[in-house]
C-alpha cells in the first residue's frame, strides 16, 4: 500500500510540475504579477521626466567638453610642429 501511494505521490508531483512550469503555469504566474504591479503615479512620472531632462543637459555639456577638448588637442598639436611659434626672438 505505501509503494502505491509514494508512486502516486511521484506522478502528482510530476504532473504539478509540468502543469506550473509549462504554459498554464506561466499564464496563470503572469495574471497574479499584474495585479500586484501598480502604475506609477503622477509624481513618480514627474521626476522620472526631471531625471530625462537633467541627463540630455548633462549629455549635452559632456558633447561640448569633448568638442573643446579636441579643438584645445589640435591647437596643442599644431603648436609642437616646427616652425608653428616662429624663431622665439632669436635671430
Amino acid at each position: 500500500m505505501e509503494d502505491v501511494v509514494a508512486v502516486a505521490g511521484f506522478f502528482a508531483t510530476v504532473i504539478v510540475a509540468i502543469v506550473s512550469f509549462g504554459p498554464v503555469g506561466r499564464a496563470v504566474a503572469e495574471s497574479i504579477r499584474r495585479k500586484h504591479m501598480a502604475s506609477p503615479g503622477a509624481e513618480v512620472l514627474d521626476q522620472l521626466e526631471d531625471i530625462e531632462a537633467r541627463l540630455a543637459g548633462m549629455q549635452q555639456q559632456i558633447s561640448d567638453v569633448a568638442e573643446r577638448q579636441d579643438f584645445t588637442e589640435r591647437l596643442l598639436a599644431k603648436g609642437r610642429e616646427p616652425g608653428a611659434l616662429g624663431s622665439g626672438g632669436q635671430a
